[in-house]
């Protein structure tokens, strides 16, 4: 007796992409009821905007509501364009305070009034208070919907509270303690109240508390909530006082948004905020084309160093056959050296006014580098043309890679000083910088060494 194979994912996705194109409705509706929320999020991921929204109204009312809580805030924006007005405020009004800011932020501001408008009293003016903090801060990010304690309440009491609130709080497992003030003094966890004795006090068992102030930036917190593996972060105003919560399901958007746009700069190009197979490809080439344009003209400078040691290079033709390698062991180690340090930047690691220390690392780091391949470049060009020619690349390689290291080192320090995204100091940009003056390096060293 055999067996059917049991389906996978994939096939059932191909069977749902295949009655979508066949427009074979009850099919498909059947299909859909045997796919979790969490496996359709990647398919709707996968389609383009008809299909899209052919599938979410073949979906019934509570999945179509899931479903929609978890797609991307740039999906949901397309979503809502396919929709009905009626439909379009009930999605929006599900939402968290919170998440509705992520959807605004990616709606045109005409539809952000509408959806604005549409809601009721009491979630408008949740929403509103949110879209009082400036750009970029954690009080965008944060929730306003949560549970607190008082430090004089027993646990009894805290636990009606929890009770009392269970069902419009986002978050109930890490319960910010505040005094008479409002002023944070103190947390406790779901798990501590549900294992303490019901008479005891919250101000005998709370622990000390991390906060972020709401115009902190979001990326800042975001790091700190993970940082400290803390379930939610208590955000508090200019005198302390609670306003909200950054719980870390929010602070892992945040950084995986941040880690997105950071590798997309890095390699000299603008976040798609989308998935990539969505993203139509006129954006794909609007991401790309200003610094593809921008480093055509950077790379400008590398033909006028060319051009300026010309006669050089037809006195000695050989030459030119290492400029590739050069040039290529510059940008390399150069982004080598940018990726790390704009990573430990974000990781808290560093801090600008590391720069000399930094400096100093990278620039033992360089040397080193540069004397391992320097030593291996004499070696080959000296057995292969002649020791002049092993020894201008061999000390051209150790220069390289020293000032290749430094450069790459310091600008994301020197980004973050003057208040630049570091990323912004692409690999692309450094990569130019080091074959330009690697040239000037190499044909220095050159008519040194050769005495041309």
């Amino acid at each position: 007796m055999t067996t059917q194979p049991i389906p996978t994912i994939d096939d059932r996705f191909a069977e749902i992409i295949t009655h979508l194109d066949g427009t074979d409705l009850p099919a498909l509706t059947h299909d859909l009821t045997s796919v979790s929320v969490a496996e359709l999020v990647p398919l709707f991921e996968r389609l383009d905007l008809r299909q899209r929204a052919v599938l979410f109204r073949l979906l019934a009312k509570p999945r179509a509501i899931e479903v929609f809580e978890a797609l991307p805030p740039s999906l949901q924006g397309d979503l809502l364009d396919g929709l009905q007005d009626a439909e379009v405020s009930r999605l929006f009004a599900e939402l968290d305070p919170d998440d509705r800011l992520w959807l605004l932020d990616e709606v045109p501001s005409v539809l952000a009034t509408q959806l604005l408008r549409g809601l009721p009293a009491e979630d408008r003016a949740l929403t509103a208070s949110l879209l009082g903090y400036p750009q970029g801060s954690v009080g965008r990010r944060m929730t306003p919907e949560y549970v607190s304690t008082r430090a004089t309440l027993t646990v009894a009491e805290t636990l009606q509270r929890v009770q009392a609130h269970i069902d419009d709080a986002e978050t109930v497992y890490t319960i910010p303690v505040l005094d008479g003030t409002r002023t944070v003094v103190g947390v406790v966890s779901l798990r501590e109240l549900l294992a303490a004795h019901s008479d005891a006090v919250i101000s005998e068992m709370m622990r000390p508390v991390h906060t972020a102030a709401a115009t902190e930036s979001d990326e800042t917190a975001a790091r700190r909530c993970a940082d400290l593996s803390l379930l939610a972060l208590p955000i508090v105003d200019s005198e302390e006082r609670l306003v909200g919560m950054l719980t870390i399901d929010d602070a892992i958007r945040i950084l995986e948004n941040v880690e997105s746009e950071d590798a997309a700069r890095q390699g000299g190009s603008e976040p798609l905020r989308r998935p990539y197979l969505s993203t139509p490809v006129r954006t794909l080439v609007r991401s790309r084309v200003v610094w593809l344009l921008v480093l055509a003209v950077g790379a400008t400078l590398t033909v006028q160093v060319l051009e300026i040691f010309e006669a050089t290079i037809e006195q000695v033709t050989v030459l030119a056959l290492f400029v590739p390698l050069l040039i290529g062991t510059g940008g390399n180690t150069g982004n080598q050296a940018a990726t790390t340090v704009t990573r430990a930047l974000a990781l808290g690691d560093v801090r600008p006014r590391d720069i000399f220390r930094v400096l100093a690392r990278e620039l033992r780091t360089g040397a080193l580098l540069g004397l391992l391949l320097g030593a291996l470049g004499f070696g080959i060009a000296g057995t292969l043309y002649s020791l002049p020619i092993g020894a201008v690349i061999g000390l051209t390689l150790l220069a390289v890679c020293t000032v290749a290291a430094v450069v790459g080192g310091c600008m994301p320090l020197l980004a973050r000083a003057v208040r630049v995204d570091p990323a912004v100091f692409s690999n692309p940009f450094i990569s130019t910088f080091v074959d330009a003056t690697g040239l000037l390096v190499y044909f220095g060293i050159a008519s040194a060494v050769l005495r041309l």
